[in-house]
């Protein structure tokens, strides 16, 4: 077996043509997309001299995802999902360069950055969903999950790149050049999109005469009447909540608990994100054997485990160790995820349940960060990571031991 069909063997989704572009596409534009997070942090922490502030424009990124998910899911199945991406993908490159110009110009205020958020925040509604479940439609259910783990291996290689790549530019040009290159980037997914030749349609869609929120109420009826998909979603939305705020826990036990500075946050981010990519490629190059409980149940395990390990010590590459690790298994525990609930929706209501797990996922971010920023304000960063990783254990081991049979059929 050579090289080529080596890789073949291991990610079958690349031998889908229309998946190759959509993931070509997202590689380099994914790049793009953490050199403007970075610049934009920094650029309003010096406009601003405000943590608060800065955490706003994160929280309203993330608000329209909150309160508008389960409508965009209802507007998903309605509509083509390659023109609804087009439309995000369009939007969202427009934004940056509207950005950026501003930046250039020196005109830029926090007001209108936080604009600027609020709008990228609607298309986020609309745009992770829609990606979400039209992954299925270039790749098919055999080889989704290989197609789902290449997707969390492009994310994670992003975000180890695009960071190094912004701070050099940054302060080298400065920062509108971060967010011009970020506006370039959506070319390669614009272009992958038209080349692209499946439309995304759902099967038996909606003709439009049924009301919006009779769709909707179809559409959570039938999450919690499909307990494989009910019983997931609601792991989800317990391990996002309290066992994914690394952004908000990382660097305060950085400067708190290891006395370190802000290169060495950098490190211990790159070093989770090493574990994550890492792990990604890993579930990529298993995935032939299909979805298996065992990945979803051992993520959720290893994530709680490894918190509470870095929350009982106070040793930097033990920390970086550690983090990489929780990394891995994170990872591993959301692929598996989002593998599942996709495999077992209905075709037709893909994209509601979709639009489910994008609020269970990212639009709980808020109240996430706001649980664990105020743990570790009262008891210190090491105590939240504890208690995160012993929530994160005790619900999964709960699912494991008490609903399993229920879920899936069968003992453990």
């Amino acid at each position: 077996m050579n090289t080529v069909e080596k890789l073949e063997y291991s990610f079958p989704a690349l031998k889908h043509r229309n998946f190759r572009l959509f993931w070509f596409g997202q590689m380099i534009s994914l790049i793009g997309t953490w050199m403007q997070n970075i610049g934009q942090g920094w650029l309003v922490l010096e406009l601003t001299n405000s943590s608060f502030l800065l955490g706003l424009v994160s929280a309203v990124q993330f608000l329209p995802v909150m309160l508008f998910s389960l409508f965009a899911g209802v507007i998903i199945d309605r509509f083509p999902k390659r023109k609804l991406i087009l439309f995000t993908q369009i939007s969202f490159a427009i934004s940056a360069f509207i950005l950026a110009t501003l930046t250039a110009l020196k005109i830029i205020n926090y007001w209108e950055i936080l604009a600027l958020a609020l709008v990228n925040g609607f298309l986020n509604t609309i745009d992770m969903p829609a990606r979400q479940s039209f992954i299925i439609d270039l790749v098919g259910k055999k080889d989704l999950m290989n197609a789902i783990a290449l997707n969390s291996a492009v994310f994670n290689a992003a975000r180890i790149i695009g960071p190094g790549i912004a701070g050099i530019l940054i302060g080298k040009l400065g920062y509108s050049i971060c967010f011009y290159l970020n506006s370039a980037s959506f070319i390669a997914v614009i272009i992958g999109l038209i080349l692209i030749t499946v439309e995304g349609i759902t099967p038996k869609a909606n003709d439009g005469k049924t009301k919006i929120f009779d769709d909707l109420r179809d559409g959570l009826r039938y999450i919690k009447n499909t307990p494989v998909i009910f019983t997931t979603i609601l792991m989800i939305a317990i391990l996002s909540t309290f066992s994914m705020n690394f952004n908000v826990l990382v660097p305060v036990f950085t400067k708190d608990v290891l006395h370190r500075e802000a290169t060495d946050y950098g490190l211990l981010m790159s070093a989770m994100g090493t574990g994550a990519l890492i792990g990604a490629l890993t579930l990529a190059s298993v995935s032939r054997r299909g979805v298996k409980p065992v990945y979803l149940f051992g993520g959720g395990i290893g994530l709680g485990i490894f918190q509470i390990l870095i929350g009982i010590q106070s040793s930097y590459l033990l920390t970086a160790l550690l983090l990489a690790l929780s990394g891995w298994f994170m990872i591993t525990f959301n692929s598996s995820a989002n593998t599942t609930i996709q495999i077992n929706a209905a075709d037709e209501f893909r994209g509601r349940v979709m639009s489910v797990y994008s609020l269970v996922f990212g639009g709980v971010t808020p109240i996430g960060s706001l649980y664990a920023g105020t743990l570790s304000q009262k008891f210190g960063p090491h105590i939240t990571f504890i208690v995160s990783g012993i929530i994160a254990l005790s619900y999964t081991l709960y699912v494991l031991v008490f609903q399993y049979k229920k879920v899936y059929g069968t003992k453990v």
